[in-house]
């Protein structure tokens, strides 16, 4: 699996292609058909890269699996494969992901000087997550996201600008024409009388 992800994730969708290549990639885990089977505690991993390389995993539990669970629980269970948590007060951003917040509180976190692994119950669906990522690409990362932002916004500024540009100069020749069209036509005759006249 993990293999599979670190190579150039070619079926990810493009988030953002400027100043840098965001791309995600969800991943579903295969359904049991076999009711006697317990069911499959994650429900799906969100991938995602920068310019190609996998920086972060959003793993979303199943809320039927892991129902009863208490934020204790989880964190005992998390705890017995990467050791003792912190409990720090902080948030994690998810710039990207419509299913959350803009950012979400971190219950229990494990880390090192690379990387970072944070335990989260969602506010919106009310289930729990952990968001692992590599600290220095998730900050290059999050830095060129903004970036992109920023000039996606600007790129729609120009267009509305350039369309309300075109939409008055199309306006002006609309009234050039029908200005000629009903402006009263004057004979040969009546503007040789109109030059005696001056």
């Amino acid at each position: 699996m993990s293999k599979q992800v670190d190579r150039q994730p070619v079926e990810a969708e493009v988030i953002h292609q400027q100043p840098v290549l965001i791309q995600e990639l969800t991943w579903w885990p295969p359904q049991a058909y076999d009711s006697s089977r317990p069911a499959e505690p994650v429900e799906k991993i969100l991938f995602s890269f920068y310019n190609g390389a996998l920086y972060r995993m959003l793993v979303t539990y199943d809320r039927s699996a892991i129902k009863g669970l208490t934020d204790e629980d989880m964190i005992r269970v998390v705890s017995a494969k990467y050791g003792a948590a912190t409990r720090p007060v902080a948030d994690v951003n998810f710039p990207t992901n419509p299913s959350y917040r803009a950012t979400e509180k971190v219950i229990a976190r494990w880390e090192d000087s690379q990387y970072s692994l944070n335990l989260l119950r969602s506010s919106w669906s009310n289930t729990f997550s952990i968001v692992m990522f590599t600290k220095q690409l998730d900050a290059q990362a999050g830095i060129s996201i903004a970036e992109s932002v920023k000039l996606e916004q600007q790129e729609v500024s120009q267009m509305e600008a350039e369309r309300v540009k075109k939409e008055a100069v199309a306006l002006e020749g609309s009234d050039r024409r029908t200005s000629r069209r009903f402006a009263p036509k004057i004979s040969m005759a009546q503007r040789r009388n109109g030059l005696r006249n001056l």
